[in-house]
């Protein structure tokens, strides 16, 4: 690592941190017009049952639906602090990436905050995880060693990081969640230095055996949040009469949009260290439907 480039980091997030009390404006309320997520995120985008939603039924799936990304965005956080809680203990307090994860530390428990006000402020009620996401998340956060919870971690992070830039580029979001994503970029950015440095270090010690692991632990975290974004539920509270066909429509429908819209950096992050081989590009292939 760049010491130097380090010491600026920690120096700018320890004098000019971004709080989400002062930062977001959180008595503001939506306006006319202002949408929780783009559309053309939405699970029944581009079905014909889309076309027959009253207006306020699509803003009340973008609200539904933005509640379950931003519970995932908060978990993924979470597994990150759970992963640099471990590593940090194998460092000496007055190394500088010691020091440098403190600051991040802090940085992630301010987000995981700041995202559960937004689902408060949405009136949200993220919907609970199956018994098998709970067994698959307490199994992994429990049992796999630190370097494969970093490698899930950092692909929940790339892959919820789409619906951030697209909000923060769409003219009509509510301002509080365009604010939200705004402080959210900033500070990560600040952490992709180590996320890439680390990153180095793992692939450059990992044989076909370990990388080939890799990438099926990265492939299974980007399906388990896949999978809490769209939900039968969801098409109960918006009033559909039939919400299990909607739900069976939604499915396919979003795995395609999703291989489309939100795998481009993760693939690309795994084949730049050898992610892909013949044990593993069939599985991404039939499981994400990546074009791998």
């Amino acid at each position: 690592m760049d010491v130097k480039e380090v010491e600026r980091l920690i120096k700018i997030s320890r004098e000019h941190p971004l709080m989400p009390e002062t930062y977001i404006p959180w008595e503001l309320e939506p306006g006319t017009g202002d949408i929780f997520l783009p559309e053309m995120l939405t699970s029944l985008y581009g079905l014909e049952i889309y076309d027959t939603l009253t207006p306020a039924q699509k803003l009340e799936l973008g609200r539904h639906e933005l509640v379950q990304v931003i519970a995932s965005y908060a978990w993924g956080e979470c597994l990150f602090c759970l992963f640099m809680t471990r590593h940090i203990l194998t460092l000496p307090l007055d190394n500088i990436e010691h020091r440098f994860l403190l600051r991040e530390l802090i940085e992630e428990f301010r987000h995981q905050e700041m995202f559960g006000q937004a689902i408060a402020k949405l009136g949200g009620s993220p919907i609970k995880q199956t018994g098998l996401h709970k067994f698959f998340s307490n199994f992994s956060n429990k049992y796999l060693p630190a370097d494969y919870l970093f490698m899930g971690s950092v692909s929940i992070e790339l892959v919820t990081d789409v619906y951030g830039t697209f909000a923060r580029r769409s003219a009509d979001i509510y301002p509080v969640l365009k604010k939200m994503f705004d402080l959210h970029n900033i500070e990560e950015g600040r952490h992709i230095l180590f996320t890439k440095n680390l990153l180095k270090d793992y692939a450059a010690k990992a044989g076909y055996v370990k990388r080939t692991l890799y990438s099926y632990v990265i492939m299974f975290n980007i399906l388990f949040v896949r999978t809490m974004y769209v939900k039968r539920e969801i098409y109960e509270r918006i009033g559909l009469e039939d919400p299990d066909n909607a739900y069976k429509l939604a499915s396919i429908n979003f795995k395609k949009k999703f291989a489309e819209t939100c795998l481009n950096d993760i693939t690309k992050f795994v084949a730049s260290w050898g992610g892909f081989n013949r044990l593993t590009r069939w599985a991404w292939r039939r499981v994400l439907g990546a074009k791998v």
